[in-house]
């Protein structure tokens, strides 16, 4: 899309309907990162998603990363405690299992976490937003609010480590003859 056809940023667009005042900035900052990573892995060929550029972390560990941690902090912030599936999950991040992530698979688990934590956001009590919350089996102290901010600036800040890492390992391969890249 050429610049001058680009929206505005998702927190320039107005506010979000069903979503409270107070997590308005939530909601944008999420649907943002959706939308960024979404257009920045279209294309994306599935065998570089664990390519490690200086020993940093892959493109396919930042997008199980991004569903996992949304997941992780918005059950925390229900007052529940993490189940055996998403500890399960928590200690897959960055294990590549042969054929099941695909940049396709991982996109729709992210975009969907997404969904699931606007709906969440939608019914959001704000009169509960300072309420404290445990974090973790040491219950490490953090209040509903606190938990959806952190989602929001974590998956940012993901996300611009996803961006770098993509567009150093697509400058990387592009003028290579690397066979991974021949579809």
């Amino acid at each position: 899309m050429a610049d001058k056809e680009r929206k505005p940023e998702v927190w320039l667009r107005g506010p979000l309907a069903g979503v409270p005042a107070l997590l308005q900035p939530v909601a944008h900052a999420l649907l943002q990162a959706r939308e960024e990573i979404n257009e920045l892995m279209a294309g994306f060929h599935d065998s570089l998603l664990w390519e490690k550029l200086a020993g940093m972390a892959s493109p396919g560990f930042h997008l199980q990363h991004l569903a996992g941690v949304l997941n992780r902090l918005f059950t925390y912030a229900k007052g529940k405690q993490l189940n055996q599936e998403q500890l399960d999950t928590l200690k897959a991040e960055g294990i590549p299992l042969s054929g099941e992530y695909i940049v396709d698979t991982l996109i729709a688990t992210f975009n969907n976490q997404v969904d699931n934590c606007i709906a969440q956001l939608k019914d959001a009590d704000e009169a509960t937003l300072t309420e404290s919350r445990g974090v973790g089996r040491a219950q490490l102290p953090s209040t509903v609010i606190g938990l959806y901010t952190h989602a929001a600036e974590h998956t940012m800040r993901h996300t611009g480590q996803l961006l770098v890492t993509v567009k150093v390992l697509i400058d990387k391969y592009s003028n290579d003859t690397d066979s991974r890249l021949i579809t």
